[in-house]
């Protein structure tokens, strides 16, 4: 009787450790999402790294073509991997920190839609 009460102990904790390792859905931020959509109008540049690091290669860039802010920097790594790069007038930012905190940005100010527009858009939905 006591193999039987190890056994489906043993089972219910087997089938509870499939389920947390089940992958959830990773939650979207909603300002994340905002500032993505704003960096779509962004001119965007693709380079390649070459022997230097990301950063330094995006700086490289932006020197020799005379890229003026605001731009988006895609700059591929390697074959997997690619560092996205914004650049403003107060220097060069990981993308991801300026889609999440775009209002800071005087540069994407200009190109966010106004309230009225949002509530047309969803309206017309």
């Amino acid at each position: 009787m006591t193999t039987d009460f190890v056994a489906i102990t043993t089972n219910c904790r087997l089938k509870e450790e499939e389920f947390s390792l089940a992958r959830r859905r990773k939650r979207k931020s909603r300002r994340r999402q905002e500032g993505r959509r704003i960096l779509e109008h962004v001119p965007q540049f693709s380079i390649e790294s070459g022997e230097d690091k990301p950063v330094t290669a995006a700086r490289k860039f932006i020197q020799s073509e005379g890229i003026a802010p605001p731009a988006l920097l895609l700059v591929k790594r390697n074959e997997h991997t690619t560092d996205r790069y914004f650049w403003a007038e107060k220097g060069l930012f990981g993308a991801q920190y300026v889609e999440e905190n775009h209002f800071l940005f005087p540069s994407l100010r200009t190109l966010e839609p106004s309230p009225g527009q949002e509530v047309l858009a969803l309206a017309a939905r």
